[in-house]
């Protein structure tokens, strides 16, 4: 925050959406460069525009399909699989131990189940809100106008997304995980 703050004291361009950042090429001044190096001209520099819109979507669109696709085929159906055996050994401490010294022995475990009941139910959530927000985006005309609704509206669902599973693979045991965890990329078991 304090550099976009600087940045902006020294005059340079602080926008952080991509989509709108190509609309520099567009400017007075850039199609006058290009024009005058003999690159390309103005109605190139839009049809190269309209390709950079159209890319910058789809990239997006297919990041947020496969995050879909693995948090509501994979991660979930391992993370609830995990909070069943979770469930399972509370029970069989409630049925082993009095009434007290369960619920002492079984808070940990209660825990872990109350935040993958709330973490799975928010990737749900939000995966649902994710695909709406790219139905919507998608029957926009423009490119740019669909690439900004892409960036404002389905990235961002992306960034909670994964923050919740991000979560859940610190909580889910390592032998029920299915894919890589951050610790395992960076070392080798």
């Amino acid at each position: 925050d304090e550099w976009v703050a600087e940045a902006e004291k020294r005059g340079l361009d602080v926008e952080k959406s991509c989509p709108v950042i190509f609309d520099r090429y567009l400017d007075k001044a850039s199609i006058n460069m290009f024009e005058k190096m003999n690159v390309m001209n103005a109605k190139e520099l839009k049809a190269r525009n309209e390709i950079k819109w159209d890319t910058y979507t789809k990239k997006i669109q297919i990041e947020s399909r496969i995050l879909g696709d693995l948090a509501l085929n994979q991660i979930l159906p391992v993370a609830t699989k995990y909070q069943s055996s979770l469930v399972d050994n509370v029970m069989k401490v409630a049925s082993v131990f009095p009434a007290e010294k369960a619920k002492k022995l079984n808070a940990y475990n209660l825990s872990l189940i109350e935040q993958i009941a709330d973490h799975t139910a928010s990737i749900n959530e939000k995966v649902e809100k994710m695909i709406d927000e790219r139905k919507k985006a998608n029957k926009i005309d423009s490119e740019r106008e669909r690439a900004i609704a892409y960036h404002d509206h389905v990235a961002p669902m992306i960034e909670e997304v994964r923050r919740h599973i991000d979560k859940l693979e610190l909580i889910v045991d390592d032998q029920m995980w299915i894919l890589p965890k951050y610790r395992e990329l960076l070392f080798l078991r």
